[in-house]
C-alpha cells in the first residue's frame, strides 16, 4: 500500500473553505495531513503554491492562527506534519515553535531550509518535545551527505523527486525511482513529492515508496471550487482516487 501525504494551506483561499478542504482529503482516507505554513519569501515552492500561500497571508494567516487550524484537525485520522520554513521557526524560537507544534496536535515538521547539521537547534528541539523531523533530499544529494542524515535516525525522509520548485508533473522513470531505492536503505520509510498529481504516478511508487505526496495539484482543485461546500465534493473525488490508487 503506498499511503498518501496530502499539501494544503490553512486561510487558502479563505479560512472556511481550507477548513473543508482539510475535512474532504480527511473524509478521502490519507495518511498524512501536510499542512503548509505560508511565509512570504519561500525557496521550494512552485507558482501554484506559492500563490496560495500569498492568499493565505493576505486572508489573515498567523502563525498562532496555523496551530489553532492544526489543533482542530488533530486526532481526526491522519498524521499531520507541519512544513513551514526556518525563518517562522526561528522568529518563534525553535523550542517554542516545536512545543506549539506538538500541543496542537503535529506529528511531525518539514522545514528544508534547517537542514541535519545546519539546523539552528531544530532537532533537539524536536526530540523533547515528541516531534518528528522529516529531512529533505533530492537526486543530487550524494551518498556522504546521505549517510550524514541517515546517523540521525530519521523516521522518515522527504524525496523531492527532481531539484527546483514544485508544481510541474514529473516523469517518473528508472532514474528517480533508483534514488528513492537509494534513500530507502538508510532504513527511514520514503515519502517521495514534487510533480505527482496522477493516480497512474502514484501507482509507479509502490514498491519503492512509503508515501506519496501530492500538493500543487490539490491546491489547484481548491483554488478552482466556487464555495466551501464544491470545495469539498471536488476535492473529495481526486483524493479519493489519489488513496485508492
Amino acid at each position: 500500500m503506498t499511503h498518501l501525504m496530502a499539501h494544503m494551506i490553512p486561510y487558502f483561499p479563505d479560512y472556511p473553505t481550507s477548513l473543508e478542504a482539510a475535512r474532504a482529503l480527511i473524509d478521502a482516507g490519507v495518511s498524512f495531513l501536510e499542512i503548509q505554513f505560508p511565509f512570504s519569501d519561500p525557496t521550494a515552492d512552485g507558482p501554484t503554491i506559492e500563490a496560495a500561500c500569498t492568499t493565505a497571508l493576505a486572508q489573515g494567516f498567523s502563525v498562532d492562527r496555523g496551530f489553532e487550524f492544526v489543533k482542530a484537525l488533530a486526532g481526526r485520522g491522519p498524521e499531520i506534519v507541519i512544513m513551514t520554513y526556518a525563518s517562522l521557526v526561528i522568529s518563534r524560537g525553535v523550542d517554542r515553535f516545536c512545543r506549539d507544534a506538538a500541543a496542537a496536535g503535529a506529528s511531525g515538521v518539514i522545514v528544508p531550509d534547517l537542514p541535519v547539521d545546519s539546523d539552528e537547534g531544530l532537532w533537539n528541539a524536536a526530540e523533547k518535545a515528541g516531534l518528528t523531523v522529516i529531512p529533505v533530499i533530492v537526486p543530487t544529494t550524494s551518498e556522504e551527505r546521505l549517510q550524514k542524515i541517515a546517523g540521525v535516525n530519521p523516521r522518515y525522509i522527504y524525496c523531492a523527486l527532481r531539484t527546483g520548485i514544485t508544481g510541474t508533473r514529473t516523469e517518473l522513470g528508472a532514474e528517480n525511482l533508483a534514488f528513492l531505492d537509494r534513500a530507502g536503505r538508510t532504513g527511514a520509510k520514503i515519502l517521495a513529492g514534487f510533480g505527482i498529481q496522477s493516480p497512474e504516478q502514484v501507482r509507479t511508487l509502490k514498491g519503492h515508496v512509503h508515501g506519496a505526496i501530492v500538493g500543487s495539484a490539490l491546491v489547484r482543485v481548491i483554488s478552482q471550487a466556487a464555495s466551501p461546500e464544491a470545495c469539498y465534493e471536488s476535492l473529495l473525488g481526486v483524493a479519493q482516487e489519489l488513496v485508492r490508487a
